[in-house]
């Protein structure tokens, strides 16, 4: 459920804004939506797993809060953040 650390490496690599950046909201955006989407498969294939639910919407809220303060505080970053990674349709 959790991801690698050379996947980590590499979506840090991706989404930072300098190097060196890990606490960018860009990369913290990147990397809880692997998280997320890692949970999703998991709950296809365990459905009655409330426990790692919870996680998954504590990650979500975490993800929305971060967008919207990105969106808040420089819209082109976030609408170039959430087509690189497709978040809305």
């Amino acid at each position: 459920m959790s991801i690698t650390a050379e996947r980590k490496e590499a979506l840090i690599k991706d989404n930072a804004r300098a190097s060196g950046d890990t606490g960018s909201p860009e990369v913290q955006v990147a990397i809880l939506t692997e998280r997320i989407s890692n949970l999703t498969e998991h709950f296809k294939t365990h459905a009655k797993d409330n426990h790692s639910r919870r996680g998954l919407l504590m990650l979500v809220n975490k993800r929305r809060s971060l967008l919207d303060y990105l969106r808040k505080t420089d819209a082109g970053r976030y609408t170039a953040l959430i087509a690189k990674l497709g978040l809305r349709k």
